[in-house]
């Protein structure tokens, strides 16, 4: 017989229902779409981002906050609910009276379907060049019944007389320019056909077709569905609504199910014009649509986001500071290791992707590398932390890091000579290594070998000959060096083993010239050749590395750098 796990009555599902408000839409076309433009962008981080912290941001924070958000591009920034509290009516008031709202920005204020929350609202606004101003009510099924307790006609009713209030208040501010909006909060879970009714008896009433511009704001005020089911909702909305061609539909999703922004970004192909949204995806529960990831979505997709984000530390610098809240180290595009691979596949494949886009930057202009969707100098960051070494890193991590900051090309079989040496340190200190440290086990294990130590030599030609003559130190005596052979190479080991009496093959050999205008401005190498070798000594292999001005000098130190590895 089966095992059957018991049921743990404290974890029961059975409590809950499948979600029961996306219409019937067997001919969806929001899937077949791409999107190839951006929204119209609505930061709500000052209201609906404000709201939900523990310690609301004061005054000289909501400014900080608000200048960033000018800098990003926003030209629609949600500043609060001016009627719910004093700090948010003096920051309105503030913000219109020192001039501090560029030409090409508009005010966006929240406020509920009552009479005085919007005359106090009209009243903060007074003097501003154009604003919006934002009306809800709530319209789901679960709010009709166990909050309002009312019928549809009865919350239908409340939407009405919001409407009629704000467009009636408005007269009364003529030099404004007016934008009006409305949300049925909770849509998500409201029956998508009432919701359009709802909504259509707004616009009766503010008259769009006559020319006053209108947002119908479509929240996902709690994820309850799959972000498909959410596009549904909003593709039935745009078919249905008779006055949607003289209206913008927005957005605004909550991440209660984590896939906010993938419902916002549904939510456009299935036909919204407007998104709203925070930087980072503050907000109340588990928070807001985050505008940044969205933004920085259609970034990879090579369609132009409208917003700035090229310096992304500056962004969460000032985000974290005016919430007081950390950025998650994974955080999608500006959390701390999002481009950075410790895997040593990984760190092998960026490596590769790199070099090859190096040698043919000439013919690919598109960034395609591995494991990086976008290349981090877009965004303010630098390839530094794009690899980072601990025990789980392989020859390619490595290799990349004294190849970016320090102009040293290892290849492949000094790759993996090096790894092990690497990868025994980091599990010695069972931790991570730092750049320097890492140059530093190079220098040490490699560089400084003074088991044999060149002193001076001759190398001549005669003829095809090539003849080596010179001396090399060990800690207890100095030994003459008298080789020959087709090159200096063979000359100095044919040399060695005269010298030292053991047998010795050259397997693999490579230099190159340290390229300090491509590595990093820390390159602490002071040499301008290195020379890579590999040896057979008496059937066991050996790496060693050289380096200095000279090529042939940077050859002979890299073979006694091997050399000493096989007298350890």
């Amino acid at each position: 017989m089966p095992h059957i796990k018991p049921q743990n009555p404290k974890f029961n599902h059975t409590k809950y229902r499948p979600f029961a408000f996306a219409p019937n839409l067997s001919d969806r076309t929001w899937c077949d779409k791409r999107i190839q433009k951006a929204p119209i962008w609505a930061s709500v981080d000052l209201r609906d981002g404000n709201q939900a912290l523990i310690d609301p941001m004061n005054i000289e924070q909501k400014l900080a906050f608000f200048k960033l958000l000018v800098e990003v591009g926003f030209k629609e920034i949600e500043i609060g609910f001016p009627s719910a509290s004093q700090v948010e009516f003096d920051f309105t008031r503030r913000l219109i009276e020192e001039g501090l709202v560029p030409n090409d920005v508009t005010l966006q204020v929240l406020v509920q379907a009552r009479e005085h929350l919007i005359e106090r609202t009209f009243e903060s606004l007074v003097g501003v060049k154009r604003a919006i101003v934002h009306v809800y009510n709530s319209t789901s099924k679960v709010q009709r019944e166990k909050v309002y307790q009312l019928d549809r006609q009865g919350i239908k009713d409340i939407a009405i007389n919001g409407a009629t209030l704000l467009k009636d208040i408005a007269k009364k501010y003529p030099d404004t320019e007016w934008v009006f909006e409305y949300s049925p909060e909770s849509f998500s879970q409201t029956e998508t056909d009432y919701a359009v009714e709802v909504c259509q008896a707004v616009c009766d009433v503010w008259e769009p077709h006559n020319g006053q511009k209108v947002i119908l704001n479509l929240p996902a005020t709690v994820e309850a569905s799959t972000p498909n089911l959410y596009a549904d909702q909003i593709e039935y909305f745009c078919r249905h609504l008779p006055s949607r061609k003289d209206v913008i539909i927005s957005l605004h999703t909550h991440n209660d199910r984590g896939c906010g922004v993938a419902a916002a970004e549904l939510g456009v192909m299935a036909g919204a014009d407007r998104v709203e949204g925070t930087l980072l995806g503050n907000g109340e529960r588990t928070g807001n649509m985050d505008i940044l990831v969205m933004a920085m979505n259609l970034y990879t997709q090579g369609v132009d986001p409208e917003l700035d984000f090229s310096q992304v530390s500056k962004i969460v610098q000032v985000v974290s500071e005016c919430n007081n809240l950390p950025v998650h180290p994974r955080h999608p595009y500006v959390g701390e290791l999002v481009f950075t691979a410790f895997s040593g596949s990984h760190q092998d494949a960026i490596k590769k992707s790199l070099d090859f886009n190096e040698k043919h930057r000439d013919t690919d202009h598109h960034w395609d590398v591995a494991y990086l969707p976008i290349d981090p100098m877009h965004i303010g960051r630098g390839y530094q932390d794009v690899v980072r070494i601990n025990s789980q890193s392989g020859k390619g991590g490595a290799a990349y890091i004294l190849q970016r900051h320090y102009g040293f090309d290892l290849p492949r079989w000094t790759q993996i000579d090096f790894a092990k040496v690497v990868q025994n340190e980091a599990e010695t200190l069972a931790r991570e290594l730092k750049t320097q440290e890492l140059l530093d086990i190079f220098t040490r294990t490699y560089l400084e070998q003074n088991t044999f130590i060149l002193s001076d030599y001759n190398i001549a030609n005669k003829g095809s000959l090539v003849t080596f003559q010179g001396q090399i130190a060990t800690p207890t005596e100095v030994l003459e060096v008298i080789g020959s052979g087709n090159g200096a190479l063979s000359a100095f080991i044919d040399g060695l083993v005269k010298s030292i009496g053991r047998q010795i093959h050259v397997t693999n050999y490579a230099e190159h010239a340290i390229n300090k205008a491509t590595a990093d401005s820390d390159n602490q190498t002071n040499s301008s050749a290195v020379a890579y070798i590999q040896l057979a000594i008496d059937g066991k292999i050996y790496s060693g590395i050289g380096t200095c001005h000279s090529t042939v000098s940077a050859m002979l130190k890299g073979t006694l750098s091997a050399l000493s590895q096989g007298f350890k």
